[in-house]
């Protein structure tokens, strides 16, 4: 099992906008095919204006399937055509749980 990271930093004040970008374009296409995120967050206090997913995979393998599945799905460019313009950066880790994680 590895948890994807999404961080993206939106231009100030934007993350409102890019919230209601993605309910509406990107959640009906990424859910279905990624599958529900471990959560979606927002900071509140450290680094502002940052929208943090996490999204869980079987392995490397599945992750990447996923997300080629994605990347060609109907409709996903409307979506970056829109949050692209609100993000000033975009950055991913992946995580792999230690021998005595909770979560595996």
């Amino acid at each position: 099992m590895i948890i994807d990271e999404r961080t993206y930093t939106t231009h100030p004040g934007k993350v409102k906008a890019f919230l209601e970008v993605y309910e509406r374009l990107a959640k009906p296409i990424q859910w279905p095919i990624l599958g529900d995120p471990v959560g979606f967050f927002v900071t509140e206090i450290g680094t502002l204006n940052q929208v943090v997913h996490l999204w869980k995979y079987d392995s490397m393998a599945d992750r990447e399937q996923r997300r080629a599945k994605l990347a060609v799905a109907p409709n996903w460019g409307d979506y970056l055509d829109a949050a692209t313009p609100l993000l000033l950066r975009m950055e991913n880790r992946i995580l792999v749980p230690t021998a005595f994680s909770p979560m595996k």
